[in-house]
């Protein structure tokens, strides 16, 4: 069967980048400011955020990367180039999600048993510069979050700290009137909460892409009834369906047809493409059609505005 390379399905990576370093910069300015003010008003919430953002930057940075080399052109040994570096990013930005989490909930379990004073009116200005900051981070990154799993991923890592800034300021309201120190641990319990909860999102969501699972939003079952009810079509079977990368989905099946001229049957399968890339973004498309009295089997490879190859495999 003939080698068909990964084509440029229109996901604007360039544009992806620009919110990226956007996300970057702010987060890394901010970083610092509540890393310094962790240490002068001695706030575990305040310093468990700092490691949050320092996270978010070593997430934003591999994201970067990634998207850097998922550009580079398919090989004859890459068909599908680097699209799987993005998946990777993403799956070790939820990891280390996960682990900051757990490092979080250490800590607050030592502060909860021994409360210590916190600087609460300055840790709650530095918080506000924090949410201040968060927000336009997590702005940028919106719109393209539902694109792309990458993004995503850095994105909830942006929505994280925008929450934590929340928790830290409404502690810090609380301790700087009641003087409950112990509010600080378990504000900081919160945000570890948020952080993991976001993390194992990501990570299952990876996970599945990795494993090859069928897409989230693909029934499997009921594709192969619509694709069946189709003209001409008598039977789809052995079929699979997964995720290449964020938006860039896969097919391949065997389709039985009704007996007719082999000159006839590009159209049954421009029918099936056209239906399975309108109703379900599946863009790369390898079907084997088949029929009860040929003697050979065909196999067509499709791809969306690509001209139907087809040709003997006996």
């Amino acid at each position: 069967m003939e080698s068909h390379m990964a084509h440029d399905h229109g996901r604007p990576v360039r544009t992806y980048q620009k919110e990226l370093f956007i996300a970057l910069g702010i987060t890394s300015l901010v970083m610092i400011v509540e890393f310094v003010g962790g240490l002068l008003t001695n706030s575990l919430a305040l310093l468990s955020d700092a490691a949050h953002m320092l996270a978010d930057v070593l997430a934003l940075l591999l994201s970067i990367v990634a998207f850097t080399f998922s550009t580079k052109p398919p090989t004859t040994k890459r068909t599908f180039g680097l699209y799987r570096l993005e998946i990777f990013a993403a799956q070790i930005n939820g990891g280390a999600l996960v682990f900051l989490s757990l490092f979080i909930f250490y800590e607050a379990y030592q502060r909860l048993i021994e409360p210590e004073p916190v600087k609460s009116l300055l840790m709650m200005i530095i918080a506000g510069v924090g949410l201040v900051a968060n927000a336009a981070s997590a702005l940028v990154l919106h719109r393209s979050s539902s694109k792309n799993l990458n993004v995503r991923a850095s994105f909830l890592h942006i929505v994280g700290d925008l929450l934590s800034s929340v928790g830290v300021i409404v502690g810090g309201t609380i301790m700087y009137v009641t003087r409950w120190y112990v509010v600080d641990p378990i504000v900081s319990v919160i945000i570890g909460l948020i952080i993991l909860k976001g993390a194992y999102g990501v990570v299952m969501e990876t996970a599945n892409i990795l494993l090859a699972a069928v897409p989230k939003h693909v029934n499997l079952q009921e594709l192969i009834r619509e694709v069946e009810a189709l003209d001409g079509v008598q039977s789809f079977h052995d079929v699979h369906v997964w995720t290449i990368t964020s938006g860039v989905y896969a097919l391949s099946g065997h389709l039985q047809i009704e007996d007719q001229l082999l000159s006839e049957s590009p159209h049954i399968l421009d029918k099936v493409r056209e239906y399975l890339t309108t109703q379900y973004k599946i863009t790369h498309t390898t079907l084997q059609p088949e029929c009860e009295s040929c003697a050979t089997n065909f196999v067509c490879t499709l791809e969306p505005d690509a001209t139907t190859n087809l040709r003997r495999t006996d």
